[in-house]
């Protein structure tokens, strides 16, 4: 038999986790032909198939069953793997190295890097920003101990904390200093999206599909949260934003609420479950989740 992928054994761990291709390959950060083209190739060097699609969903079959286990433990025997190896190769590692989505505030990654300094061993803290996609190849690869990330998509076989949250704003060409926005009424406007990367549209669409609630997008795309405000503030679309991404806490906006609840975005930290930094890492992300 010929070598097996480790690639393609995480996508079949994923699918199993998720039930669904097209949510694993949002989890794992591929296309959803590049994980299924992965997974046939696995299942043609086992000789079976080890899943089911129906209009039901995925479902695992017989083989799937008695082997999808197996391959749960050969991941989390390779990441022991790693995790020791870093252990004797770098006994004195000092550094975190910590992904931030565009979309983290600067307030929250001050808060990271006081913790860092706080813990029990000071680390020196590598900051790195990025997209979704970048982030979570870099923690898979090992580039990345920790990332703060909207808490939008899952990450199977890793641990995850919620550490922040804010309330998010609709923005548009009403001035400012009106009553807040309820979710149903948003629904009728059309709202102004940037590229999928940083979270923020994902956010927004799963709001309103949550909801089951319409939702029509302005034809173009803005290239960041400053043009998004610009052009919802010219009446070319509305849009949703964190509070902390308003140019300033004077600009145009408008609170969004459901049922009179105030909607919020939430943000949570993710790692690699053999680091190891587990330790440190639990204590920063507990931190983090203590302070206001």
């Amino acid at each position: 038999m010929a070598a097996l992928s480790i690639e393609g054994l995480r996508y079949a761990q994923a699918v199993a986790q998720n039930a669904s291709f097209s949510a694993a390959a949002r989890a794992y950060g591929v296309t959803q032909p590049a994980l299924s083209n992965g997974i046939a190739t696995l299942e043609e060097r086992l000789g079976e198939r080890l899943f089911d699609r129906s209009p039901r969903g995925v479902t695992r079959t017989a083989f799937g069953a008695r082997i999808l286990p197996l391959i749960d433990r050969a991941l989390a025997e390779l990441d022991t793997i790693t995790a020791e190896a870093r252990r004797w190769t770098e006994p004195g590692q000092r550094t975190i190295h910590m992904g931030v989505s565009p979309l983290i505030s600067p307030q929250l990654v001050a808060r990271a890097y006081a913790a860092v300094c706080a813990l029990d061993q000071p680390r020196d803290l590598v900051l790195r920003e990025a997209n979704m996609k970048d982030l979570r190849a870099g923690l898979l690869a090992g580039e990345l101990d920790v990332m703060l990330i909207p808490s939008v998509e899952p990450l199977p076989g890793f641990e995850h904390r919620i550490i922040d949250s804010e309330p998010v704003v609709i923005v548009d060409s009403t001035p400012a200093g009106h009553d807040p926005v309820d979710l149903g009424e948003a629904a009728d406007d059309a709202f102004i999206l940037v590229p999928d990367s940083c979270g923020l549209t994902t956010f927004t669409t799963q709001l309103f599909d949550a909801h089951d609630l319409p939702m029509s997008t302005y034809p173009g795309e803005a290239s960041s949260y400053r043009v998004l405000e610009q052009w919802a503030n010219l009446g070319l679309g509305t849009a949703i934003l964190p509070l902390s991404k308003l140019s300033s806490p004077d600009a145009p906006h408008r609170p969004l609420r459901d049922d009179g609840i105030e909607v919020e975005i939430f943000y949570e930290a993710v790692w690699h479950r053999g680091s190891v930094l587990a330790p440190e890492l639990d204590a920063l992300t507990t931190r983090l989740t203590l302070e206001p």
